[in-house]
């Protein structure tokens, strides 16, 4: 193997945490090497050491057969070592040709040469296949776009090691793909990459080799033909996980309806849904990208308007107006982008899951009765399984499965008994997934009723009750039991039927 880069024994400590240990990682020219783990093997603590950030306490790192030390992250850049973070570096204000030369301009005497920088990022986007508008800001941009400059950001600066950090977390299916082909194509250019992904089909679609890290811990590593999912996982986790999902409970005849949408109309000329959602259920609502699942579950809580809204919780009429009247008739939202809508991430644990309850630890009128709010938040951290040292750690720093825990969390305070859940899994780990679902059932055991929203079909099938399936903003179909599988989804998820537009026509 043309080996490009090798760290040996890397070892990395902060304080009374050993982050990693005799850490292994070989990767060759032109490969695509995946790097697995759960949240908090390392991935991320070893990523950094490469590209300078962070200082190894043993080890060592080879590239190009000379042993290396970086002292910062710019003088990884310059030994060829390009990193694309899960959370973008762009400057929102500026276009791509500025964002890719911020810093580093190219002059003509004392003036810019606005002309150079241009040709050469169009350039680079020629390189990559990809077409962008290099006059428009970066905030008009779609996400897959922002990434590609980020991408061609790397290359600018002659990286012959790209470190993806979940390139496809915030990516369309067909944006993903995208990426893939540009993989591919920097593959030929002899350029080696470092895939960071929590999805394991993209692994074998992409990827050359695999390193599995494991609590700050090398694993071991394997040519991805070599391997199966099933290994991965037991690799991963350490042990076997037969079926990530647990059982779904027999359906109960006399379950009462808890959410009743009798019509709900978006746009005034689109189409007419209706559903409801029973006490103790997990209701999927499964569809392509843009088919309407989040716009009608938005729409349902009063953040999005209706042209047509008639909505019953526990058999009264309500308006829900806005999500503040959603979250006092009991209705709470796990969003899909918990970082930025779910959570304050400069806040601490129990700062979040206080922070809509704050009325109720009131002591007098300008004073917290911080113990009771304490007490409270110990006792619901431990209810949802949340893992971290004390409640006063910050959010920021916690695994994405903990911090989707923490709104749950935060709802459950507020005695929310409808919880919706908005891509519940996404950018958490294998192990993670699993916790998430078996608190989803243990809550729906207790009565609570939940709408999943889910891209994943794996997880639509394997964790709805019943399913409503969307398509071009319509509930094409209402599945349950044994209907409910990945063909049917997708057949509905893809084709109009005539039954689901009569049905929309009869709620007018």
């Amino acid at each position: 193997m043309n080996s490009i880069l090798r760290l040996d024994n890397i070892t990395k400590s902060f304080p009374g945490v050993k982050a990693l240990q005799g850490i292994h990682l070989d990767v060759a020219a032109g490969e695509v090497h995946a790097l697995l783990g759960e949240n908090g093997a390392g991935k991320s603590t070893l990523m950094k050491i490469l590209s300078g950030i962070y200082q190894p306490d043993e080890g060592t790192i080879t590239l190009n057969g000379e042993t290396r030390a970086f002292a910062d992250y710019h003088d990884a850049v310059a030994a060829g070592i390009g990193i694309v973070f899960q959370e973008f570096s762009l400057i929102p204000f500026l276009n791509a040709v500025e964002n890719i030369f911020l810093g580093r301009e190219l002059k003509k005497g004392l003036l810019l040469d606005r002309a150079a920088m241009r040709r050469s990022a169009a350039a680079i986007f020629a390189r990559l296949k990809v077409d962008i508008d290099l006059s428009v800001p970066i905030r008009e941009l779609s996400v897959a776009q922002q990434q590609f400059i980020e991408i061609g950001k790397a290359l600018s600066l002659e990286a012959r090691i790209l470190i993806l950090d979940e390139p496809t977390a915030t990516l369309t299916p067909s944006e993903a793909e995208h990426l893939f082909d540009i993989m591919r194509e920097l593959k030929t250019q002899g350029v080696a990459m470092i895939f960071i992904s929590h999805h394991l089909d993209e692994i074998f679609e992409v990827c050359d080799r695999i390193t599995v890290l494991r609590d700050g811990q090398y694993v071991g590593d394997t040519a991805v033909a070599d391997t199966d999912v099933s290994r991965l996982v037991e690799m991963m986790v350490g042990r076997k996980i037969e079926n990530s999902f647990p059982p779904k409970p027999a359906p109960r005849a006399d379950a009462k309806a808890v959410l009743e949408v009798e019509a709900l109309q978006i746009d005034k000329d689109g189409p007419v849904n209706a559903f409801v959602l029973r006490e103790g259920e997990i209701l999927g609502f499964a569809g392509l990208v843009g088919s309407g699942r989040t716009e009608t579950a938005l729409a349902v809580i009063g953040a999005d308007p209706a042209h047509v809204k008639k909505v019953k919780i526990n058999g009264r009429e309500m308006k829900l107006a806005d999500p503040a009247a959603s979250l006092d008739a009991g209705i709470g939202i796990l969003p899909e982008s918990r970082k930025t809508e779910g959570l304050i991430t400069d806040f601490s644990i129990r700062q979040n899951i206080s922070i809509n309850n704050f009325g109720k630890y009131r002591q007098a009128r300008f004073f917290i009765d911080q113990r009771n709010e304490a007490r409270t938040t110990a006792a619901i951290m431990k209810r949802v399984g949340v893992k971290a040292p004390t409640m006063n750690t910050q959010v920021s720093t916690l695994s994405g499965g903990n911090q989707q825990k923490v709104v749950i969390a935060r709802w459950l305070n507020h005695h929310a008994n409808i919880l919706i859940f908005d891509e519940p899994t996404r950018g958490i780990d294998v192990g993670a997934k699993t916790e998430i679902y078996l608190l989803m059932r243990e809550l729906t055991e207790r009565g609570y009723a939940i709408i999943m929203i889910s891209s994943e079909l794996p997880e639509i099938v394997g964790m709805s009750d019943r399913v409503a399936v969307f398509r071009q903003g319509r509930i094409e179909a209402i599945l349950e039991g044994e209907q409910i599988t990945s063909n049917a989804v997708m057949t509905h998820a893809t084709t109009a039927s005539a039954g689901s537009i009569e049905q929309g026509v009869s709620h007018e």
